[in-house]
C-alpha cells in the first residue's frame, strides 16, 4: 500500500541535467518521490552510457518506474549520433506505406527497450493545418486526417510490438495554431467544428488501437474552456477525452515548465490544476526547484482534500497499469542499436518519403556537371537541443559522393552578398546550383535570398529540407526535391536522389496553396 507521499510522487516525471543521475534524483527514486524520469539530449553520450544511466535509475527506485523520451524520429529525436535515426512522420506519410511506418516504430522501440527506456512520447497525432505552425510541421504525417490517423495507428502498433509504451500527442490538437507553446499560451477561438471533423480523428484512431497514453497540449480552445488550456482543463480531459471519447488509459501533460503554463499559473498551482483536470502523470523537464514546488503543492492539496483521494487513486491505478504493461522483462541486446538492419530500414524509409516535386530537364541532377555548389541554409527554427549541428551533414554526404561538390552554409541575412556572388559565378550550362532551404516560408529573408540565387542561376535545384511549403514561396527552380525532414537518413536520401541512385516516388501530404 502506497503512502500519500508516494502516491503524489508517482504522478510526477522529471528531467535532469547530466549524463549521470544526480544524487538527489536517486534519493527521490529511492523514496518514491517521483514515478519516473524524462530523458533529453543533454543526458545522452552513447548507447552504453544511456543504458548505464537508465539502469542506475531503475536500480535505485523503490517502486517500478517509467523512463520516458521524445524519440519521434525526424525533427524531434533525443537519441542521434550512435543510434538509428529515422525520417519523421511527414516522410513516412509521403511513402504512403503504413507497414513501413510500423516497422520504423518497431525499430525505434527495440532500441529504446535495449536501453531500458519503456515509454516513448510518440507518435504525433496532430494534423498539419497551418504552414506557419512553428511546432508541428514535418512532425505530422500531413494534412489529411485519415492519413494521419492511419500512420498514428501504424506507429502505435510498432511500438507495442517492441514492448514500449507509445503516446498520442498533443490532445486535442496542436496543428491549428501559430504560436509555440514553449514561448506563450496559444488560443483557438471560434467554432470548433474542425476539431471534431478533423483533429479528433487521429486521436479516435489511437484510442481504437489501445494507445496506452495520450499527452495533452497547452492550447486553450475557447469554445471548450475559455479559462484553462487543455492540460489544465477538466472540460477537455475529463469531459472531451474521457467522457465523450471514452478513453480510460493514462493521460500525461506536455512539459509543465513551458511558458504557456508557467506564465499564467506558476509551477505549483498548475500541477494541482492538471491533477484536478484528470491528468495522471505530470511532466516537469528542467528545474529541480520547479519539480520540488510541484511535489510540495500537490501534496499540500491532497492533504487538505482539495484533490480527493479518489482522484489520486484513479491516477495511481492507471500509472500502475502502465508500469506493469511495459516492464521490459526481456530486453534486446545493446548490439541492436544502430545495427546494419536498422540503418538499412531507415534509409529505405527516407527514400520512400522523398518527393520529386518538379523533375529536372536532365536526370540525374548531378550527372555531366563539372561543378556542383550547394547553398544550404542552417536552422533558424526548431533550434532546441534535439537538433544536430546545423549544416554539416548534407555537405558531408555530398562531398563523399561527388568530388566536385562544394557547400556554402548560410547562417544569417548578412551573408546575402556572398550568396549572390557564389550563385552568379556558376556557368548555367555546365555547373549546377542546389539551394537547400529550411522553413523559408516562415523566414522571409531566407526566401528572398533563395529566390535571388535562383534568379542568378536559371535551372537551379530547390531542395526543401524541412517543410515542403518552401516550394510555394520560391519560384522558377529547374527542379524541386522535398525530403520532408532533415534527419541524416533523409539528407542521405536527398543526396542519393541527386546522384541518380533512385527516382523519388513519395507523394506530398500537404498542399502548396497559400497559407491559411
Amino acid at each position: 500500500m502506497l503512502r500519500l507521499t508516494e502516491k503524489i510522487g508517482q504522478m510526477l516525471m522529471v528531467g535532469f541535467d547530466g549524463t549521470v543521475a544526480p544524487p538527489y534524483l536517486l534519493d527521490w527514486l529511492a523514496s518514491g518521490r517521483i514515478g519516473g524520469v524524462y530523458l533529453f539530449a543533454r543526458n545522452v553520450e552513447s548507447p552504453a552510457q544511456v543504458k548505464q544511466l537508465v539502469d542506475s535509475c531503475h536500480n535505485a527506485a523503490r517502486h517500478p518506474i517509467l523512463v520516458g523520451i521524445d524519440q519521434e524520429g525526424g525533427a524531434v529525436a533525443r537519441l542521434r549520433a550512435g543510434f538509428s535515426e529515422s525520417p519523421g512522420a511527414m516522410a513516412l506519410g509521403a511513402s504512403r506505406d503504413t507497414q513501413l511506418a510500423e516497422d520504423i516504430a518497431f525499430m525505434m522501440g527495440r532500441e529504446l527497450a535495449a536501453l531500458g527506456i519503456n515509454w516513448n512520447f510518440a507518435p504525433v497525432a496532430d494534423v498539419a493545418h497551418r504552414s506557419a505552425n512553428p511546432s508541428v510541421g514535418t512532425r505530422s504525417a500531413g494534412l489529411d486526417k485519415d492519413l494521419v490517423r492511419d500512420f498514428v495507428i501504424a506507429q502505435i502498433k510498432g511500438f507495442e510490438r517492441a514492448g514500449v509504451a507509445s503516446t498520442a500527442k498533443h490532445f486535442p490538437g496542436l496543428g491549428n495554431t501559430e504560436i509555440d507553446t514553449h514561448e506563450a499560451l496559444a488560443k483557438v477561438s471560434g467554432s470548433l467544428g474542425y476539431l471534431y471533423e478533423e483533429d479528433l480523428i487521429p486521436f479516435r484512431g489511437a484510442i481504437s488501437a489501445d494507445v496506452p497514453c495520450i499527452m495533452t497540449s497547452h492550447v486553450m480552445f475557447e469554445e471548450l474552456d475559455d479559462r484553462y488550456p487543455a492540460s489544465l482543463s477538466p472540460r477537455v480531459i475529463n469531459g472531451l477525452l474521457r467522457s465523450e471519447l471514452g478513453y480510460d488509459g493514462a493521460v500525461c501533460t506536455d512539459c509543465m515548465e513551458m511558458k504557456a503554463i508557467t506564465d499564467g499559473w506558476g509551477t505549483g498551482e498548475s500541477a494541482v490544476l492538471a491533477a484536478l483536470a484528470g491528468a495522471d502523470m505530470l511532466l516537469f523537464s528542467h528545474s529541480r526547484a520547479g519539480q520540488e514546488a510541484a511535489y510540495d503543492t500537490l501534496l499540500g492539496a491532497a492533504e487538505s482534500r482539495r484533490i480527493s483521494t479518489e482522484r489520486i487513486d484513479k491516477s495511481i491505478a492507471r500509472i500502475g497499469a502502465l508500469k506493469r504493461r511495459y516492464q521490459l522483462n526481456d530486453r534486446p541486446p545493446l548490439e541492436i542499436v544502430a545495427c546494419d538492419a536498422h540503418l538499412s530500414l531507415a534509409s529505405k524509409a527516407a527514400r520512400a518519403g522523398t518527393v520529386l516535386l518538379r523533375p529536372p530537364d536532365r536526370w540525374p541532377i548531378a550527372r555531366g556537371r563539372s561543378r556542383l555548389l550547394c547553398i544550404e541554409f542552417a536552422r533558424q527554427l526548431f533550434s532546441s537541443e534535439e537538433d544536430q549541428d546545423s549544416g554539416t551533414a548534407l555537405s558531408r554526404y555530398l562531398s563523399q559522393r561527388l568530388a566536385h561538390a562544394e557547400s556554402l552554409i548560410v547562417r544569417s541575412e548578412a551573408e546575402l552578398d556572398l550568396i549572390l556572388a557564389q550563385a552568379g559565378s556558376l556557368d548555367a550550362a555546365s555547373e549546377i546550383l542546389i539551394i537547400a532551404t529550411r522553413n523559408a516560408h516562415m523566414l522571409p529573408w531566407q526566401a528572398q535570398a533563395a529566390q535571388a540565387a535562383i534568379d542568378r542561376h536559371p535551372g537551379a535545384t530547390l531542395l526543401c529540407l524541412r517543410d515542403p511549403y518552401d516550394a510555394k514561396v520560391i519560384s522558377d527552380a529547374g527542379a524541386i526535391l522535398c525530403s520532408n525532414g532533415d534527419s541524416p537518413p533523409s539528407l542521405e536520401a536527398a543526396v542519393d536522389a541527386i546522384c541518380g541512385d533512385y527516382v523519388p516516388g513519395g507523394m506530398l501530404t500537404v498542399n502548396l496553396e497559400p497559407a491559411l
